[in-house]
């Protein structure tokens, strides 16, 4: 089989103006960054606003595994999936970071005949929004240590200053750095570090702003730092949060793309799936919602996160509900949730998993359960994908459909990495028929409970803990929170996306356990609140063999080595 980019090379591109007529916008109202990618400035919600409603599909997975489970490829293939079922679709995806394109992932627009192109431009850059947000994210960094040094106006506490910088590359160096050496003129030395950008706050800003007012409102309200008295300090009382929107006026305006059949792709926004809520933008949404049949978006990680959080952070916050949920499960992937089988990553697969083995697979089922519960908690119709690889055996593919049929969900087996849309059409149809389902769509806590209250209930309803043991600093945090006004907020679990459980080694859907919440941080920009339950990596390292070793340029300017 081609890689990717020689696949997305013999592509038929469409003008980017055919792209938004699918959509519903007139000629002249997106405008072009070249010939294939374009802005759509706001005001086209508005335009679209009398078009009906499109059915509102979110997909996710079982609990993720180092061979990858493939989200993002389905939610394409399904968009292209419904136009062979004679329906009309949109996908809504968020941007690609440069950071894991360049490191061990490599491109994330996709795979095979089931990808978002042009693929070099998706990949790299883009129309400029990741570095928007981390100009942004950096100049309130660089006010708040020349706030520092200056002694104007907040007395803000260097010892409780909680705002890093952040940058597109994996850097593991960066994590933790002193600033402010070499002498009074250069600032007052302090321990701080980077992450990178998708886990900037900023980023989860502008994928959950409503409108340019409320990204401005939402600048304003990130908290930076705390006064020795313990009360915060955000970027409006530093009189910086109107220039970050002046740097974000082209970046909250979502990207038109379009996948390999042509079908309107909307790329906005790229927030991190684990400190953050994974999802791509709700403007996007906005926009998609009225540009057909079906709009089909992506959570990040598994069900009992990125699907968490799109229910109960990003449904909270646009008003919008799902009317079916698509969970992309694997051979493979079950097969590791058995607990049979070890992977290293950059090792071919063990000669065990390679084998025909339905018994494998169903010892790994009970994650596939888990999965589908959190599905129906919140009153929302799954549809299971068997997202189907050349060395799956039918005998497997029945396990899976037998499991996820006993639990009331419809099942389609897709091959659109090899076929493209015409490889998704059954579970077109099958998403189509649970979309007709009357919606009983009903989030897993009220707005009014107490922040450890709500975390408890994600870890025991969710991940199937038998409770949870915050820290004394956690305890302190949420009570501190709640005082300053802060208790209303969702939360959001920074825990592995490897297990169900807060453990990366516990595979399946884990019992017996209790989550460690050591730390609480505030996002009060965003609106939310994220719990720290284990190690979490806010900026990655490179690997031995980094995915950048393998590219170049030719002498025709012809990127290589991008997969």
């Amino acid at each position: 089989m081609p890689s990717d980019l020689e696949i997305a090379r013999q592509a038929f591109l469409k003008p980017i103006d055919d792209i938004a007529a699918r959509l519903g916008l007139p000629p002249g109202v997106v405008e072009p960054y070249g010939h294939h990618v374009g802005k759509i400035p706001l005001e086209a919600i508005e335009q679209l606003a009398e078009r009906p409603r499109a059915r509102y599909v979110v997909v996710s997975a079982i609990t993720p595994t180092p061979l990858g489970e493939g989200k993002t490829t389905t939610s394409v293939g399904l968009a292209q999936g419904f136009h062979h079922i004679g329906r009309t679709a949109t996908v809504a995806l968020r941007q690609p970071s440069m950071g894991p394109t360049l490191g061990i992932k490599g491109g994330a627009a996709g795979g095979g005949w089931s990808q978002v192109v042009p693929m070099e431009r998706i990949n790299l850059h883009l129309t400029g929004d990741i570095h928007a947000v981390t100009a942004a994210h950096n100049l309130l960094a660089a006010v708040v240590d020349n706030h520092l040094i200056q002694r104007d106006g907040v007395p803000m506490d260097p010892a409780r200053v909680a705002w890093r910088r952040v940058v597109d590359i994996n850097d593991r160096a960066l994590r933790n750095v002193v600033i402010g050496l070499g002498g009074p003129e250069n600032g007052i030395p302090r321990e701080t570090g980077f992450e990178i950008t998708a886990a900037s706050e900023v980023m989860a800003i502008l994928a959950l702003a409503d409108s340019l007012e409320d990204l401005r409102r939402r600048l304003g309200r990130i908290v930076v730092a705390w006064t020795r008295d313990g009360e915060p300090v955000t970027a409006d009382d530093l009189k910086v949060a109107g220039a970050m929107a002046v740097m974000l006026k082209e970046a909250i305006k979502p990207n038109l793309m379009q996948t390999l059949e042509n079908t309107p792709a909307l790329i906005h926004a790229g927030p991190f799936g684990n400190i953050a809520h994974g999802n791509s933008s709700i403007l996007a949404d906005r926009i998609g919602i009225h540009g057909g049949d079906f709009l089909v978006t992506e959570a990040g990680f598994g069900a009992d996160m990125g699907a968490e959080r799109f229910f109960n952070i990003k449904c909270r916050a646009s008003g919008m509900t799902p009317d079916a949920a698509v969970l992309v499960a694997t051979v493979r992937g079950l097969k590791l949730h058995s607990g049979r089988h070890r992977v290293v990553a950059g090792r071919p697969l063990p000669s065990g998993m390679l084998r025909e083995s339905p018994e494998d697979v169903a010892a790994g089922a009970d994650n596939l359960r888990k999965q589908i519960e959190n599905i129906r908690l919140h009153g929302v119709s799954p549809v299971v994908a068997i997202n189907a690889f050349p060395g799956d055996y039918p005998s497997e593919h029945a396990v899976i459909r037998e499991v996820a049929e006993a639990m009331g969900a419809r099942v389609a087996v897709c091959t659109h990495v090899r076929d493209g849309g015409a490889g998704a059409a059954e579970l077109a149809e099958a998403v189509a028929e649970a979309a007709e389902e009357p919606g009983d769509f009903r989030f897993l806590y009220a707005a009014g409970t107490p922040l450890e209250g709500k975390i408890e209930c994600i870890a025991r309803e969710v991940y199937g803990a038998d409770g949870i043991d915050p820290s004394a600093l956690a305890r302190r945090q949420l009570k501190e929170f709640t005082a300053q006004g802060y208790g209303e907020l969702p939360v959001c679990i920074a825990k592995t996306h490897l297990s169900l459980s807060s453990d990366p080694a516990l595979r399946g859907a884990p019992r017996g356990w209790r989550m460690p919440v050591r730390e609480v941080r505030l996002s009060a920009g965003a609106g939310f609140v994220y719990a720290l339950c284990g190690d979490i990596r806010t900026m990655p390292g490179l690997g031995a063999q980094p995915a950048a070793a393998a590219m170049d340029l030719d002498a025709e300017g012809r990127i290589h080595g991008l997969f």
